[in-house]
């Protein structure tokens, strides 16, 4: 079982030969094991520490996979990389500690990466993720390209990765939403790192349903809204279900959106498929005022590379190439004369 681990490994290793930087500062999947043949493994590399995922139902049982994943990794990585740690999160660990991560060597975690020549703060042991999202790349990539200028809105800002590209671009403003204050915390440390000023205001602590409706009465509009939802959220103003109401989403933040501008949809739902996605987008565009113009596809070391990629029994992403399905909108608004 091992052997077979190992040569999965050193397969989508050398599909990422390329992705090694000379200073090792950038962020990628190593492996991803649901798609490169091991479902219960992920590994990411932050700068220089490495990042173990166990993802398997019964984690006392995988202690050797890991063990020997960390092996492999510390003795077949670039010579020019010295790892400063090495990270576990167990997803179905029965503590937050545990699912946050524990280290396995190492004392001295990564705190920023840097992607396109922007830095990004990070706080691996935050929460049961590492701070930021690696199968996002191609979409800080498009912000960067398209997004100079504008009035940016970043809902469900998590860390801010998304609204930190949106100002590395020369975005006019960026707002960013999230409930959590500790994480937007995250996303100002990003701009100190970037050398941007920080604008209190524009920082906003609160519930997506409220505080949209709030914006929508003081007819703030925005050139483009990023829309990132969790998979699930619930307080007491509403509930987030991106499997099931993704379209209110949508319809909820459209009135933000100045003529001609454009939303940005992000759906990770790992059980909604490519088809499903796209279909409830072309009957939202069904009334003329909004048509898909693109979509964004993740980057190789997260989909898995053709000579690495295996059969998987998850739904079918395409027309996307992942479960991370990205799809940029073009608005056209009803109260604006043609």
């Amino acid at each position: 079982m091992i052997e077979s681990l190992q040569e999965l490994l050193a397969n989508a290793l050398a599909a990422r030969a390329s992705l090694f930087d000379a200073r090792h500062e950038a962020a990628f999947r190593l492996f991803n094991g649901f798609t490169e043949g091991w479902p219960s493994l992920a590994v990411d590399l932050y700068a220089q520490t490495l990042v173990l995922h166990d993802y398997s139902e019964t984690p006392a049982e995988s202690q050797a996979v890991i063990a020997a994943a960390q092996e492999f990794y510390q003795s077949r990585l670039p010579q020019s990389l010295t790892l400063s740690a090495v990270l576990l999160k167990t997803r179905n660990a029965k503590t937050p500690e545990a699912r946050n991560g524990v280290l396995l060597s190492g004392e001295k975690l990564a705190t920023k990466i840097r992607e396109h020549d922007v830095w990004y703060s990070l706080a691996l042991q935050m929460n049961r993720d590492a701070s930021f999202y690696l199968d996002t790349r191609n979409l800080r990539s498009w912000i960067l390209q398209n997004l100079s200028g504008q009035r940016v809105l970043n809902t469900f800002a998590y860390t801010g990765s998304l609204g930190v590209a949106a100002k590395a671009a020369g975005a006019a403003r960026v707002v960013h939403l999230d409930l959590n204050r500790t994480f937007l915390n995250v996303a100002k440390t990003s701009y100190t790192l970037n050398g941007f000023p920080i604008n209190k205001a524009d920082f906003r602590t609160g519930d997506f349903w409220p505080e949209a409706s709030k914006m929508i009465r003081a007819g703030e509009l925005f050139d483009c809204v990023l829309l990132d939802p969790p998979f699930f959220a619930a307080t007491s103003k509403g509930m987030v279900d991106a499997n099931k109401n993704y379209d209110r989403l949508i319809n909820k933040v459209r009135p933000l959106i100045a003529d001609g501008g454009r939303l940005v949809a992000v759906n990770n739902t790992l059980f909604v498929s490519g088809k499903e996605f796209q279909k409830m987008l072309k009957t939202l565009c069904a009334d003329g005022y909004m048509e898909i113009e693109e979509l964004i596809p993740v980057a190789e070391d997260f989909t898995g590379y053709a000579t690495t990629r295996v059969a998987s029994k998850l739904p079918a992403p395409s027309p996307f190439n992942h479960s991370t399905k990205i799809a940029v909108l073009r608005i056209r608004r009803k109260d604006v004369l043609v």
